[in-house]
């Protein structure tokens, strides 16, 4: 059984080796990059399972990272765990919209970060919609990553991307939040409800004309739909 592989992006030494320490002893194998530029070099050299990514790096920031990464075809599925002193949740919200699959706030325990990968690990193949999905005049490809609407493109971040990619293949269904909370971002206990409504807000307004397709089913939650 292969252990997996976690990088660990971190500028502070003693840190970085207590999360090593700990991650060897239960079945990880880490490697540690002090910067964004020896992160790069580890990530060419070996794709890791997962990257436990500081906010606060010297040079490169930890969300300049994960953004550059998420753009990368090879390591944009690679979940990122951001590692942040900030509990604020404009924050938080900046580390998901920036690509990062969950976030620890410091100082953690280390049952809750081995908790935290293991999630992450197990949902890192979410349900994968075929490649291909349209509805109406709106088209997505989660090859590509790309959303169209009448055959002209879409700019969707990463994370209301995933949401829209998870409405698109259940059309006509009305989705709780705590059901998006599920399907979308795994089974992410940490994040507020609301967060999906600052995501659906976010969406909405990427889709510009598409946007009425979404529809607020009020007490129920959120579906799309082609009759808007």
């Amino acid at each position: 059984m292969n252990k997996p592989k976690v990088l660990i992006v971190e500028d502070e030494p003693s840190i970085a080796e207590l999360i090593a320490v700990n991650l060897r002893h239960n079945g990880f194998a880490p490697t540690w990059a002090e910067d964004g530029v020896a992160a790069q070099r580890e990530l060419d050299a070996v794709l890791p399972d997962v990257i436990l990514l500081d906010w606060m790096l010297p040079g490169q920031s930890g969300l300049a990272l994960a953004r550059k990464w998420r753009a990368e075809p090879r390591s944009k599925s690679v979940p990122i765990l951001m590692l942040t002193a900030r509990g604020d949740e404009p924050d938080k919200v900046a580390g998901l919209d920036a690509g990062a699959d969950d976030y620890i706030t410091k100082p953690f325990s280390t049952q809750e970060m081995l908790a935290r990968i293991r999630a992450v690990l197990r949902r890192r193949a979410p349900e994968q919609a075929s490649d291909t999905v349209a509805i109406g005049e709106l088209a997505l490809d989660s090859a590509t990553h790309r959303v169209s609407w009448k055959g002209q493109p879409l700019k969707v971040g990463p994370t209301e991307f995933k949401l829209l990619n998870f409405l698109m293949a259940h059309p006509e269904r009305v989705h709780s939040r705590s059901q998006l909370l599920d399907k979308v971002w795994g089974d992410h206990v940490f994040i507020e409800e609301r967060t999906v409504d600052v995501h659906v807000k976010r969406l909405r307004e990427a889709l510009g004309m598409a946007g009425a397709m979404i529809e607020t089913v009020r007490g129920a939650g959120y579906r799309i739909t082609a009759q808007a």
